[in-house]
């Protein structure tokens, strides 16, 4: 029977969402083996005078262990 763990990340880009899911996504493959799912937890903006500076998302991995 397969056992699945979750690792929690937080990543961030200048741009939007999308890229922000994307480099968390690309930090992941770098230190996990076997990814199965990914969930979006949160999405949140940081703001600067008003304007939006930079978009933060939190998100679950979830990754088979060997």
């Amino acid at each position: 029977m397969p056992v699945e763990r979750i690792s929690r990340i937080t990543a961030t880009s200048p741009k939007g969402f999308e890229e922000a899911i994307a480099d968390g996504l690309a930090r992941a493959n770098k230190t996990l083996r076997n990814l199965k799912r990914m969930d979006v937890i949160s999405q949140a903006v940081r703001l600067e005078r008003g304007k939006i500076a930079e978009y933060e998302v939190t998100l679950d991995i979830h990754f088979r262990l060997e």
